[in-house]
C-alpha cells in the first residue's frame, strides 16, 4: 500500500460491505415466513439459507486466492457486483426455485465480502491499529445481529419482503465508490495462473458432501444415493488435495498449513463456527418449542449476544498490543465454554432472563476469540499470501457452520415440541460443550514461547 490510500474512507467502505454480508442471515430469517406465504414451496424453506451458506463456503477461498493474484480492489469489486446482482434478482423472484438460484448467486459474491475486507485491513494498517480495526470490523456483525431482525420485521410489515434484498443496492454502490477512490495498491506484475482444476474439484467435493448430509437428515438413513454422494465427496477431496500439492498457483496452498498458527487458527475456527451456528439456530427453537413462548421472545433471548459480541471484539483490539494473542484467544474460548455449560443446564422452566445471561456470555467469548484469530492469521504471513491465508481461515469457519447445521440437525428430534425436543437439544448442547473443550485443547498449543511472541509488529 502506498501513501495515497485514504484509510478513513477505506474503513467506511469496508464497514458498509461487511454490514451487508452480516445482516443477510438475520434479515432473511425474519422475512422467510412471509416469503413462503407469497411464493409457496415450504418444503424448500431451509434451502434458501443453506444454498447461500454453501456458496459462501465455496467462493471464499477462491476470492482469497484471486485477491492475491489480481489485487484486493478488483476482486472486491467483482464480488460486490455479483452480490448486488444476486440481491436484485432475489428481490424480483416469483417462485421459491428462482429465489434459491438467485441466493446462490448472492452467496458467491458474499464470499468476497466476507474475506477480502479483513485482508485489506491487514494491508493498510500496522499491527496495533490493525487489531483495533479488526475489532470494529467484527463489531459490525454484532450490530447487524441487533439491526437485522428489527429491520427485517419493519420492512416486511410496512413495505414488502422484496425490499430486504433491494436495500443492498444503494449501500453496495456507495461502498464500491469509496473504495475505488480511496484505496491504491501496487500489484507485482507476473503471469497469473488460476487453479481451475482445484476450484472445480473443491466445488464438487463440498457440494456432494453437504447435499449428502442434507439427505441423511431428510431420509433418516444412508441410502444408495447418499452413499454415492459421500464417495464422490471423499474422492473429490483426495483429488483436490493432490491438485493443491502439485499445482503452480494452488487455490489453497498446503504449505500454509506448515505454519502452526494458521493450522491452529483454522482448526479452532472450524469448531467455533460449528458452535456458533448451532447456538444461533437452536436457542430460538428452545424458546418456542420447549418454553412455549413466541418468536419475539426468541429474539429477546438472542439479543444480548449481538450486544456483547462487539464489546468482546473491541476488548480484543484494546488488549492486542498489551497481551499475547494466545492469551486472548484462550480467554475467549474459556468464556464460550462457560456459556456452553449454561446451555447444558437449560430446563423447561428456565427463564428468558437466564437465557439472556448465557447468550451475553457467549457473545463476549466469540468477540474475543474471532477477532484475535483474525489478527493471528494476518500477522503470521507476508502480504503475498495474506489474502489466501484469510481465505483459508474464513473457509474453515464457514465450513464449520455449514457442517454444523447438517450434523447437529441429525441429533434433532422430529418432534419439535415438549420433552422430546428438550431431550434432543440437551444432546446437542452437550456436543457443543465437548467441541468447546476441544477448541481449548487445540488453541493451548499457541502458549508455546513462539506463540506468545506471535508477530508483534
Amino acid at each position: 500500500m502506498n501513501k495515497e490510500t485514504k484509510q478513513k474512507s477505506v474503513v467506511i467502505a469496508l464497514l458498509i460491505s461487511t454490514f451487508l454480508t452480516a445482516i443477510e442471515g438475520t434479515i432473511v430469517s425474519t422475512a422467510m415466513p412471509k416469503i413462503v406465504d407469497d411464493l409457496g414451496g415450504s418444503h424448500l424453506y431451509t434451502w434458501v439459507i443453506s444454498i447461500y451458506l454453501l456458496a459462501v463456503v465455496i467462493s471464499t477461498p477462491i476470492f482469497g486466492k484471486m485477491a492475491d493474484l489480481f489485487g484486493r480492489k478488483l476482486m472486491f469489486t467483482i464480488g460486490t457486483l455479483i452480490f448486488l446482482a444476486g440481491s436484485m434478482l432475489s428481490g424480483l423472484s416469483q417462485t421459491m426455485e428462482q429465489l434459491i438460484i438467485f441466493r446462490l448467486i448472492q452467496g458467491i459474491g458474499a464470499g468476497a465480502l466476507s474475506t477480502i475486507p479483513f485482508t485489506i485491513i491487514g494491508d493498510v494498517f500496522e499491527f496495533n491499529m490493525r487489531a483495533k480495526m479488526q475489532g470494529w470490523m467484527s463489531s459490525v456483525w454484532g450490530i447487524a445481529g441487533i439491526f437485522g431482525p428489527l429491520a427485517g420485521g419493519f420492512i416486511v410489515d410496512t413495505i414488502s419482503w422484496h425490499w430486504i434484498f433491494f436495500m443492498n443496492l444503494p449501500f453496495g454502490i456507495i461502498s464500491l465508490f469509496l473504495l475505488w477512490v480511496a484505496l491504491h495498491e501496487h500489484i507485482e506484475k507476473k503471469k497469473q495462473v488460476i487453479d481451475y482444476a482445484g476450484i472445480l474439484t473443491f466445488t464438487i467435493c463440498m457440494s456432494a458432501f453437504l447435499y449428502a448430509l442434507t439427505l441423511v437428515k431428510e431420509y433418516k438413513e444412508v441410502t444408495g444415493q447418499i452413499s454415492i454422494l459421500f464417495i464422490v465427496a471423499f474422492v473429490g477431496l483426495g483429488l483436490f488435495l493432490w491438485i493443491q500439492a502439485k499445482g503452480r498457483e494452488p487455490m489453497l496452498p498446503l504449505s500454509l498449513f506448515k505454519n502452526k498458527y494458521i493450522s491452529i487458527s483454522n482448526a479452532t475456527g472450524f469448531l467455533l463456527g460449528f458452535i456458533l451456528v448451532t447456538i444461533t439456530f437452536y436457542i430460538p427453537l428452545w424458546v418456542q418449542g420447549v418454553t412455549n413462548l413466541n418468536a419475539t421472545f426468541s429474539g429477546i433471548a438472542m439479543l444480548p449476544m449481538s450486544v456483547t459480541w462487539p464489546f468482546g471484539a473491541l476488548l480484543a483490539g484494546k488488549w492486542m498490543s498489551k497481551k499475547p494473542i494466545a492469551h486472548i484467544t484462550l480467554a475467549g474460548i474459556a468464556i464460550i465454554i462457560v456459556g456452553c455449560i449454561g446451555l447444558v443446564f437449560f430446563r423447561t422452566e428456565t427463564t428468558v432472563t437466564w437465557m439472556m445471561v448465557v447468550t451475553g456470555v457467549l457473545g463476549v467469548g466469540f468477540g474475543l476469540a474471532y477477532t484475535a484469530f483474525n489478527v493471528a492469521v494476518q500477522s503470521s504471513v507476508e502480504w503475498e499470501v495474506r489474502g489466501v491465508a484469510m481465505g483459508s481461515h474464513n473457509l474453515l469457519k464457514n465450513l464449520g457452520q455449514a457442517i454444523g447445521i447438517a450434523v447437529s440437525g441429525l441429533w434433532l428430534s422430529d418432534e419439535l415440541k415438549g420433552s422430546v425436543l428438550e431431550s434432543s437439544l440437551h444432546n446437542v448442547f452437550i456436543l457443543l460443550l465437548i467441541l468447546g473443550i476441544g477448541s481449548m485443547a487445540v488453541t493451548s498449543i499457541l502458549l508455546s514461547k513462539k506463540g506468545r511472541e506471535l508477530a508483534l509488529h
